[in-house]
């Protein structure tokens, strides 16, 4: 559960990342028109002042104050319509920009310095209308500057005639370049954002697996191996309950402390704790102990079942999981002896090599041709899930599982844990 947890928080954190992005495409929506409209009325004030001073007293004075203000009323409605983000062009919005454009043109025949203002209005035009079309408007209106100009000189200036479609030409590049930029941008954040969001959920679905499989794992080993031993328990009592009571009466006991004992372990299991024999403080070889004991008391498929343990080593300390892993695998392989190998005896053996701990659990038993890791249906139970349990458990813990058996000839089941080298279930936390 905490790889899950970890994995997705990770995988919300990488969908949140590229929403600075966003905030930087949406400043700059913000601050670039703002710049814009602050020098549109910049120009147009530095216009009519340079009239007002230039020319005092003449009779065309009323008109280019009340055109300015006009203009200038009209070009503050605008952002309303123009300047929304994400907005697409309407009708209303063109007939607006040419409202604004009729009264310039006005002003620019009446006084050529209001020319300035188009610069401004390019930029209006691009964000108002289709790039072809504000293509258009700005040929029309660095032409009308350049004619008017042009009209208004006393004679032919090469400077009135290049100036005009140079910066007219500089500025649309520069827009063009930048919208086209930003609308890269906005498709590359789009693209990134559902690629987060498709990792994420990959996430959750790859912890939700791992969190099956360790589900699986626990009720193979715990519920369903108690209830198999039960099973087995009820059914030697019913073969012996009339030439045999007393022995009947044991194995009913015997199922009876099982299913106490699978009853704690499922208790157990729905609050994730570590296994009843290692839950109250003892290590694993005690708790091996008291299953080869436990294994001894019932019966197997072709008899009594004898358990020994054997330790070799000097026992340490060992990790939480690395204990109840070993104790699991111990487990599903007295199980699979106690239930298909007709073995009259097992071994467990625990070994401390230092670097690394061993568990093997051998029997007598009939044997079985061990089919390929990962084959398919894995383990002489017929089921398919003892095995490749055990082989999940020892790979999260950086370890190796393997089985020697031949039919006739008994089986050897081999778990090694490194103790030293972080296993690979740490290294994806």
């Amino acid at each position: 559960m905490a790889r899950e947890a970890g994995t997705v928080s990770d995988g919300v954190g990488a969908a949140a990342a590229p929403s600075d992005g966003v905030g930087a495409a949406a400043a700059d929506e913000r601050w670039l028109p703002a710049v814009m409209h602050a020098a549109f009325f910049l120009l147009l004030a530095a216009s009519l002042a340079r009239f007002l001073i230039r020319h005092p007293g003449d009779p065309r004075t009323p008109w280019i104050i009340a055109l300015s203000v006009a203009l200038a009323v009209l070009y503050v409605l605008g952002p309303a319509y123009v300047l929304a983000p994400g907005s697409r062009p309407t009708p209303g919005r063109a007939v607006w920009l040419g409202v604004v454009v009729a009264v310039w043109m006005v002003l620019v025949v009446l006084a050529p310095s209001f020319a300035w203002c188009a610069v401004p209005l390019f930029y209006t035009g691009l964000r108002t209308l289709p790039t072809r079309a504000a293509l258009v408007l700005v040929g029309l209106l660095t032409a009308f500057v350049v004619a008017a100009q042009l009209m208004l000189a006393e004679g032919f200036d090469p400077n009135l005639v290049f100036a005009p479609p140079a910066v007219a030409a500089v500025a649309t590049a520069v827009f063009v370049h930048m919208q086209r930029q930003a609308d890269r941008q906005r498709l590359l954040i789009d693209d990134l954002l559902r690629t987060r969001r498709e990792l994420a959920a990959t996430e959750r679905r790859e912890g939700t697996l791992a969190e099956r499989q360790r589900l699986s794992m626990e009720i193979h080993d715990t519920l369903a191996q108690g209830l198999s031993s039960q099973q087995m328990l009820l059914q030697a009592s019913e073969r012996v309950w009339e030439s045999d009571p007393a022995a009947a009466r044991r194995h009913v006991r015997t199922a009876e402390s099982i299913a106490e004992r699978s009853l704690a372990e499922a208790r157990r299991f729905v609050h994730d704790l570590a296994p009843a024999e290692l839950a109250a403080g003892g290590s694993l070889p005690e708790a091996l102990r008291a299953l080869a004991a436990r294994e001894s008391e019932g019966s197997g498929a072709g008899g009594p079942l004898a358990v020994r343990l054997y330790v070799d080593g000097t026992p340490t300390a060992l990790p939480d999981r690395v204990e109840s892993a070993l104790l699991r695998i111990a487990q599903g392989a007295l199980a699979n002896v106690r239930e298909h190998a007709g073995a009259r005896s097992a071994a467990l053996t625990l070994t401390y090599l230092g670097d690394q701990i061993v568990l093997d659990v051998a029997d007598d038993g009939r044997g079985f041709v061990v089919p390929e890791a990962g084959g398919g249906r894995e383990g002489r139970d017929g089921r398919g899930h003892g095995l490749p349990a055990m082989r999940a458990r020892v790979r999260q813990l950086g370890g190796s599982l393997t089985v020697e058996s031949a039919p006739g000839e008994g089986a050897v089941l081999s778990a090694s844990i490194p103790l030293e080298s972080e296993p690979e279930w740490e290294k994806r936390l």
